[in-house]
C-alpha cells in the first residue's frame, strides 16, 4: 500500500468517525471468507457500515480527529479488525450477538463500542450492550410516561361522564312515567265526584 493510498484510508475513516457518534471495534479473526460476506450482507440490510482497516490507520485516523475520549480505543486495534458504525448504538450489539448464536461460534469478537462517548472494552460487554436503550426508545418511555396520568384522567372523565349521561337518560324515563301516571289519578280523582 502507497503512502497516498494510507492517507486516503486514513481520510475515509476520519469521515466515518465523524459521521457517526457509535462505531464497535471488533475481532473478525479466524472467520471465513463466507462468513465475513454474510456479516456485511447482514450490517448492510441492518443500516450499520462495517469497514476492514489496519490498525495503525485506524489510530492515526482516531489520533488526527484530536479528541482525547478516543484514546481509550487503542488498547483494542490489535488483531484483525473490523470497524461496525451505525446511527443505532445497540445494533451492532444485537448483529454480533445473533450471528455468534447462529454460527455456533466465539467469532466476531467485541474489542471495544464507542457509544456517544463512553468506551465499553471487552467481550463481556456484548451482551449488555444489546439492552442499551436507543434515543428514541428514551424518549417513547418519557411520553408513555406522561401520558399514563392523562389516559388516566380522561378514562376517569370519560366514565363520569358516561355515568352522568346514563343516569340523565333513565331519570326522564321515569319521570315521563310517574307524569304520565299522576294526570290519570288526577283525572280519576276529578272525574269521580262530577259522576256523584
Amino acid at each position: 500500500m502507497t503512502k497516498d493510498q494510507k492517507n486516503e484510508v486514513i481520510e475515509a475513516l476520519k469521515e466515518k468517525f465523524s459521521q457517526y457518534d457509535n462505531f464497535y471495534v471488533t475481532n473478525t479473526e479466524s472467520l471465513t471468507v463466507a462468513q465475513v460476506s454474510k456479516l456485511r450482507r447482514v450490517c448492510f440490510d441492518k443500516k450499520v457500515e462495517m469497514k476492514v482497516a489496519k490498525n495503525t490507520l485506524i489510530r492515526k485516523a482516531l489520533e488526527s480527529m484530536g479528541n482525547d475520549s478516543y484514546k481509550g480505543m487503542f488498547d483494542s486495534l490489535n488483531n484483525v479488525t473490523a470497524l461496525m458504525f451505525s446511527e443505532n448504538p445497540k445494533e451492532p450489539a444485537l448483529i454480533l450477538s445473533t450471528f455468534r448464536k447462529e454460527s455456533k461460534g466465539e467469532r466476531p469478537e467485541l474489542k471495544a463500542a464507542f457509544i456517544n462517548g463512553d468506551i465499553y472494552t471487552g467481550d463481556t460487554n456484548l451482551a449488555s450492550l444489546t439492552k442499551i436503550r436507543t434515543k428514541n426508545e428514551m424518549i417513547g418511555e418519557v411520553i408513555g410516561l406522561l401520558q399514563s396520568p392523562v389516559k388516566r384522567v380522561l378514562a376517569a372523565l370519560l366514565h363520569h361522564h358516561e355515568k352522568q349521561n346514563s343516569g340523565a337518560t333513565e331519570s326522564p324515563v321515569a319521570e315521563t312515567s310517574a307524569g304520565a301516571d299522576a294526570p290519570a289519578a288526577a283525572d280519576t280523582v276529578v272525574a269521580a265526584p262530577a259522576a256523584e
